[in-house]
């Protein structure tokens, strides 16, 4: 399977796109204003230690406390056996960004990325990535690695990028590496410092180290100064991706090409379709993301067993592309159409895991429920797609809908009758929507005369063109 890179650069924001033969699969967006913290490294303090939950707080600069569990530090026990007091001052590297209204997740469990290896200054373990099964090739690896590491202190986890790879490239990754932790160890041992002692790669630079594998035929940037920077860091790198990074000069938008922006719109909408002519909806909330499959208009050639299992396969290819492209994490709950063959069930659900298989971010799916609900967790590193993009609707506050002008006309007849029993006065006046106005003139307009009558007070409408659907205010005047 063939992939591509497009990588556009603006002052303001660099945005990745992923193609794999001709279809967006994977959307990485940084902005100058708020950079991604994932891999940093900070000399933090000690704000607050919460001995029920055996963690603490941690202020590393932020604009919220950073929270460390205790299971997260090098001692992996509790915080008293580990020292952890407050006040105390202590090197973290952030794990998870800020998402929503939780503050970054720590650890102590310091390590630094290379393309093929990565370094754990606080560690002696020699791990593998689970993605190479080879037995052969994994014994051939920690091998190399062992031979490269020689006496000095540290362990090393092999990235899946590392298969085949030769020993001289795995002894230069974990040269440089090594050079890299003896600069950050002389500032983090600098009494005066606190805050930022290391800085992961711009996202151009990380899409060049982490995104690249064999099968990436090009990257293309569309900045001259980014493009120039991308190839001095793959000549010093990853020299075999150099000859591929090419500057894309075209007059039409990078992103123009494989409709990556028109894909990145769909992305944000509810509604997916299926090609069959099903579809998905797929719902985000603070708790889990849910998607329903649907059959839709598809009807197909035979039974209706057969139709159902046709949408529900084609749906598990696309949830798993909807989930790298959308970036969602966290619990997702899957509603398959009901299917009463057990094969059928098993095919699904294979067919699920092999798509999930191409994913860069580990995930993990339960078996198949009695209600064709099946549960994915997909491990959660940043922001979705839809939460950086987008903020909550002031109008319906993240409900997904509105009250329609006929309830608003009654909320404001129910609003009336309280101030006419409680205050007097000579008349009242009600602004609201323009759509709420009309109705109150047209479908209830007898309802309005008959409260008039009732309350024995004339009520005068008036039009705010500012107010969504919801908003009205009632008037004594």
């Amino acid at each position: 399977m063939s992939e591509e890179i497009l990588i556009n650069v603006t002052p303001q924001e660099t945005r990745v796109a992923v193609v794999e033969n001709g279809v967006l699969q994977e959307v990485h967006i940084e902005r100058a204003s708020h950079r991604g913290l994932v891999g940093n490294i900070y000399k933090g303090r000690v704000s607050r230690f919460l001995p029920g939950m055996q963690a603490a707080f941690v202020d590393i600069g932020l604009e919220r406390a950073a929270f460390l569990q205790t299971a997260e530090m090098k001692a992996g026990v509790g915080a008293v056996q580990a020292g952890l007091v407050e006040g105390q001052d202590i090197v973290v590297q952030v794990l998870k960004d800020p998402i929503g209204t939780k503050g970054a997740r720590l650890t102590t469990q310091v390590s630094l990325p290379a393309r093929y290896v990565v370094y754990m200054p606080m560690s002696d373990h020699i791990g593998i990535s689970q993605k190479i099964d080879n037995v052969e090739e994994r014994e051939r690896l920690r091998a190399a690695v062992r031979q490269a590491m020689g006496d000095e202190p540290g362990g090393f986890i092999l990235r899946t990028m590392a298969e085949q790879v030769s020993e001289e490239e795995l002894k230069r990754d974990i040269r440089y590496l090594r050079r890299l932790w003896g600069r950050l160890s002389e500032r983090i041992a600098a009494p005066d410092l606190r805050g930022l002692v290391h800085e992961d790669l711009s996202l151009a630079l990380r899409a060049m180290r982490d995104l690249v594998r064999d099968n990436v035929e090009k990257v293309r940037i569309d900045s001259r100064e980014m493009f120039s920077k991308a190839q001095d860091f793959a000549l010093e790198f990853v020299p075999e991706v150099a000859p591929r990074v090419e500057y894309y000069p075209g007059e039409r938008p990078i992103f123009d090409l494989y409709s990556v922006e028109d894909e990145i719109k769909r992305a944000l909408d509810r509604r997916v379709a299926l090609k069959s002519g099903g579809y998905l909806v797929i719902d985000q909330t603070e708790a889990m993301t849910t998607v329903d499959v649907n059959t839709g208009t598809y009807v197909g050639h035979r039974t209706l067993a057969e139709t159902i299992f046709k949408t529900n396969l084609e749906a598990a290819h696309a949830i798993a592309r909807q989930l790298r492209l959308r970036n969602l994490g966290g619990m997702i709950i899957v509603d398959f159409i009901d299917m009463a063959d057990l094969d059928h069930k098993r095919q699904v659900l294979r067919a699920l895991e092999r798509a999930l298989a191409r994913d860069r971010t580990k995930a993990s799916i339960a078996d198949m429920s009695a209600l064709g609900l099946v549960e994915i967790t997909r491990k959660r590193t940043r922001e979705s797609l839809e939460r950086l993009l987008c903020e909550t609707c002031p109008a319906c506050k993240g409900r997904g809908v509105l009250k329609t002008p006929e309830t608003v006309a009654y909320e404001i007849f129910r609003e009336i009758l309280r101030e006419a029993r409680q205050f007097g006065t000579d008349e009242y006046l009600v602004v609201a929507s323009q759509l709420v106005v009309d109705r109150l003139l047209d479908d209830q307009a007898q309802s309005l005369a008959r409260l008039q009558e009732f309350i024995g007070k004339p009520i005068h409408l008036q039009v705010e063109p500012l107010y969504n659907q919801e908003e009205y205010e009632v008037v004594l005047t």
